[in-house]
């Protein structure tokens, strides 16, 4: 399981630059660049609320991801040891991106 840092506080799942959720959705299946990813699971913060779906958030996070062409994709799961989200005044999933993110050859 990838070590998870987020940048995107914006997000309801960051707390202090960690991730809530157990698994979170990579997206950018035809991604050549980490600007062409995103977190398909951002969901947009309304005011100081955070959801609480595992109850702490946490550095190792599941990763599905849908990049294709990223190096650290093995059969829709991340392998990186750590990866980082960043898209800091997203407001949307496409404001988002996996910047670990490596195309293969």
């Amino acid at each position: 399981m990838p070590e998870l840092k987020c940048t995107v506080q914006t997000c309801r799942h960051n707390k202090n630059f960690l991730c809530d959720l157990d698994r979170i959705q990579v997206g950018g299946s035809d991604a050549k660049q980490a600007r062409e990813t995103c977190c398909d699971s951002f969901q947009e913060r309304s005011g100081d609320t955070y959801s609480n779906v595992t109850g702490e958030a946490s550095a190792s996070t599941n990763i599905h991801c849908e990049a294709k062409d990223c190096m650290y994709n093995e059969k829709c799961e991340c392998h990186a040891g750590k990866i980082s989200v960043e898209g800091s005044n997203a407001c949307r999933c496409e404001s988002t991106e996996c910047a670990t993110f490596d195309c293969k050859g």
